[in-house]
């Protein structure tokens, strides 16, 4: 008659590890790839405009800005294009910086300088995209004349 050895019961049994962090890395990847796609329709759009309709580089100055930010349609479309970017950018800056930074108060200075790099360019660039002044009071009147009435 054979003996049979029963195999000991594990000291702890094996539990699932609940992640804080939810799906925020899936929806991070989703977001990189969808506003990936938007993006290049808008930079695409901006070239277009910018360099193929009219002149192309050699008009770009005061004037052209002004009159191009003088339509909603191109303010709009420049702001989404610099926050769809900034935000594009920074987070996959911040996948870097968790990817690379082996300790973690490293990795918090990293990301807490980012996020100030990030809030300053886009408060400064939405003010200036909605803060532009066309006709600025101290300007030369030659800069003016194409688009300022007096």
């Amino acid at each position: 008659m054979s003996t049979q050895t029963a195999i000991p019961t594990p000291r702890s049994p094996y539990a699932r590890r609940r992640t804080t962090r939810g799906n925020y890395e899936l929806y991070s990847w989703v977001f990189m790839r969808a506003s990936g796609v938007v993006l290049v329709v808008l930079i695409f759009g901006h070239l277009w405009m910018n360099l193929m309709v009219g002149d192309g580089v050699h008009a770009i100055d005061f004037g052209f800005v002004a009159g191009k930010w003088a339509s909603p349609l191109w303010q709009v479309w420049d702001l989404l294009m610099l926050w769809l970017a900034m935000i594009h950018g920074t987070n996959g800056v911040r996948t870097i910086i968790n990817d690379y930074a082996q300790r973690d108060v490293t990795r918090g200075v990293l990301k807490g300088l980012l996020y100030l790099a990030f809030t300053i360019t886009v408060v400064l660039g939405t003010l200036v995209i909605f803060t532009f002044d066309p006709c600025p009071p101290d300007a030369p009147a030659e800069l003016l004349a194409s688009f300022c009435t007096a």
